[in-house]
């Protein structure tokens, strides 16, 4: 079978099980399986398939079809240029966190009083962390998840990313395993934010696939927003920034929950699609 029957055939199937873009993901796939860049299967569309090759691609379609994280068959995800390792136990980064993270190193690149200092509330795969120490050399980041498996992980991305040296990692709820008296001029956060109810209904590859524990932010979605509000100034420079994702149509109750603390909102901006997805603010007393 060549490369374009195999790519066409693939496409099929991955249409008939709903899988969005198939067209994209079976080119993906194969890209992945033959060792190539996807745009040089258009320079190789007569190509024949090895029948290895063409085993392992229709066991990966077929896993895709299942509706499998694609990222999770090639065993990583792309941000912001770096390449990131995931699996069950971390959420895959979306495009949108992207925009949080650019927004977080041009901050600290312009800190010049002093080495700039983060904390990534939540790392997961690291994705954010090891996007900041990669994007603003000089500063220290730290970084936090209750999940073991998860560091674990993101301890294996700093590395694979050559930042593992300007990382600290710390395993425990929020920010209980924080040294007393550590303070940074930026807190970024991408934490959970769906609502417990609605898990049931996201998308197969997020609720059968991403942990739980990562996506589940209560019975309204905003818990770990109210317990940034009031326990993150602790852990704030004074004129130190909080930087957060949240969902669809929460701006305005986080905006209320981050007033009521004491903080100043700067700044909601929006994502690709146009919609609000990140926040700015700033703890409005010493």
């Amino acid at each position: 079978m060549t490369v374009l029957e195999t790519i066409q055939r693939s496409t099929d199937f991955l249409a008939k099980k709903g899988v969005d873009s198939p067209r994209l993901q079976v080119e993906l796939l194969l890209a992945y399986v033959l060792k190539l860049p996807r745009l040089r299967l258009y320079l190789n569309f007569d190509r024949k398939v090895a029948d290895t090759d063409l085993e392992t691609v229709r066991d990966l379609v077929k896993r895709r079809g299942n509706r499998e994280p694609l990222q999770h068959l090639v065993g990583s995800s792309s941000f912001c240029g770096l390449e990131i390792a995931v699996n069950r136990h971390v959420l895959i980064p979306r495009p949108e966190t992207e925009l949080l993270a650019e927004r977080a190193w041009t901050f600290l690149a312009n800190i010049k009083q002093h080495p700039p200092t983060a904390l990534d509330f939540g790392t997961g795969s690291g994705c954010l962390a090891i996007a900041l120490a990669a994007k603003c050399a000089s500063a220290c980041v730290h970084a936090v998840d209750i999940s073991p498996e998860a560091l674990e992980v993101a301890r294996q991305n700093a590395e694979r990313n050559n930042v593992a040296g300007r990382i600290h990692f710390h395993s425990g709820d929020g920010f209980g395993p924080l040294a007393r008296g550590l303070k940074f001029d930026l807190i970024v956060a991408n934490p959970p934010y769906i609502p417990t109810g609605e898990i049931a209904g996201l998308q197969p590859e997020v609720r059968d696939h991403d942990p739980h524990l990562a996506l589940d932010g209560g019975k309204d979605g905003l818990g770990f927003y109210r317990r940034l509000a009031e326990e993150a100034p602790a852990f704030l420079q004074p004129q130190g920034k909080l930087m957060l994702e949240f969902g669809d149509g929460q701006a305005a109750a986080i905006q209320g929950i981050l007033g009521r603390a004491g903080w100043l909102v700067e700044s909601v901006n929006n994502d690709y699609n146009n919609r609000q997805r990140i926040l700015v603010a700033r703890c409005g007393h010493p």
